[in-house]
C-alpha cells in the first residue's frame, strides 16, 4: 500500500501561481489529498480570490499561518504584532476580505496531526513554543536544529513554510520540509511538494510550475497596494522592473 499527498505553502495572495500549482496537481491521480500549510493571504493582494478557490475544493486540509492570524486580529480588535507599513498593509487587506471567510479561518489549527500507512505526519505554518506561538524565522536552518525542536515529537515528517526558501533535511530518521512559498518567488514559477508515503518509507519530491506572473505583478500598481515597493522588491524580486524594461523594448521595436 501507498498514498501520495501534496502540500503547499504561503500562497500569499497570488491566485495565478495557486492555480498553476492545482491545475498540475489535479493531473496526478495518485494524489490523495492537499495539505496547506498556511499564510494564504497576506503579501499578494488577492485575498478573496484565493480563498474562493483553497475552500471551495473539499480535498484540501489547512493549517492557520501568522498573516492569518494577524488578519483576524486586526478584524477582531485585539492587539496586532504587525507594526508601521506592515499593519497599514494588513488593514488594507482585513478591509477587503469577504466577511464570509472569517469563520472559517477562525477555525484553523496551528497544527495537524495525520497518519498514513503508519507513518505520522505533521503540518504547521512554523514551529511553536510552549505558548503555541510561532518562533522567530531561523534564516539558517539545520537538521540538528531541527531536531532539538522536535526531538519529542512522534512524527517522522515534519512539514512547515513561514521561511519563503525551500528547506529539506532528515535527522534521526525523521524528515523536515518546507515547499518554498508557492505564491512568493523570484521566478514566475510556483512550487510545492509532493510526499509518497508507504510503511517502508517516505519519498518528498520538490516541484515548480511555470506561471504568467505579468498580470499579478502589474496588480500592484493598479491597485496602489500598501507597501507594494517593498513586497516586489522583497519578496518578488523586482520581476516588475523586468517587465516594464520588455514593455518599452516591445513599444520601441514596433
Amino acid at each position: 500500500m501507498s498514498t501520495k499527498i501534496a502540500v503547499i505553502a504561503d500562497v500569499h495572495g497570488n491566485s495565478a501561481a495557486l492555480l498553476a500549482v492545482l491545475n498540475e496537481i489535479d493531473k496526478n491521480p495518485e494524489i490523495n489529498h492537499i495539505y496547506c500549510v498556511g499564510d494564504m493571504v497576506g503579501i499578494g493582494y488577492e485575498t478573496n480570490e484565493v480563498l474562493e478557490i483553497l475552500f471551495s475544493r473539499n480535498d484540501i486540509s489547512f493549517v492557520m499561518g501568522n498573516h492569518e492570524e494577524e488578519i483576524i486580529a486586526i478584524l477582531e480588535g485585539k492587539e496586532s504584532v504587525s507594526q508601521s507599513g506592515e499593519k497599514i498593509h494588513h488593514e488594507w487587506l482585513a478591509d477587503r476580505l469577504d466577511k464570509k471567510f472569517i469563520p472559517h479561518i477562525i477555525a484553523l489549527p496551528k497544527e495537524l496531526i495525520v497518519e498514513y500507512e503508519g507513518k505520522k505526519l505533521l503540518f504547521t505554518h512554523y514551529h511553536l513554543d510552549a505558548e503555541k506561538q510561532f518562533m522567530a524565522i531561523d534564516t539558517e536552518p539545520s537538521a540538528k536544529k531541527l531536531h532539538d525542536i522536535y526531538r519529542n515529537s512522534p512524527c517522522d515528517l515534519i512539514s512547515f513554510g513561514h521561511h519563503h526558501p525551500i528547506h529539506y533535511f532528515s535527522a534521526e530518521g525523521r524528515i523536515y520540509v518546507n515547499p518554498g512559498s508557492l505564491g512568493c518567488y523570484d521566478k514566475p514559477f510556483a512550487r510545492y511538494a509532493t510526499i509518497s508515503i508507504t510503511t517502508e518509507d517516505l519519498k518528498v519530491e520538490l516541484e515548480e510550475v511555470p506561471y504568467n506572473n505579468q498580470d499579478f505583478l502589474a496588480g500592484y500598481e493598479r491597485l496602489a497596494v500598501p507597501e507594494k515597493d517593498l513586497i516586489l522588491n522583497i519578496f518578488h524580486g523586482n520581476q516588475h522592473h523586468d517587465l516594464k524594461k520588455k514593455s518599452l523594448t516591445e513599444c520601441n521595436l514596433l
